[in-house]
């Protein structure tokens, strides 16, 4: 079972962003799921690497991701 890594992105704020996100995801780790709550603010990854190394992709497209439980 892979882990699932959450983080609630809050400058995240429109469709565009999330596509970004998502790309820059799937460039990063091409078996990844990434799942997008726009409304909430929430990005969740499944099959990619460790929290930080997603964080850092997330961060490398000028976003501020926070871990979220």
């Amino acid at each position: 079972m892979s882990a699932t890594h959450s983080f609630t992105v809050s400058d995240m704020t429109c469709g565009h962003c999330a596509k970004t996100i998502t790309s820059a995801v799937l460039g990063a780790y091409p078996a990844a799921k990434v799942e997008i709550d726009l409304p909430s603010k929430r990005v969740s990854v499944e099959n990619a690497g460790d929290r930080a190394a997603v964080a850092s992709v997330i961060e490398a497209e000028g976003y501020s991701p926070v871990v979220a439980d």
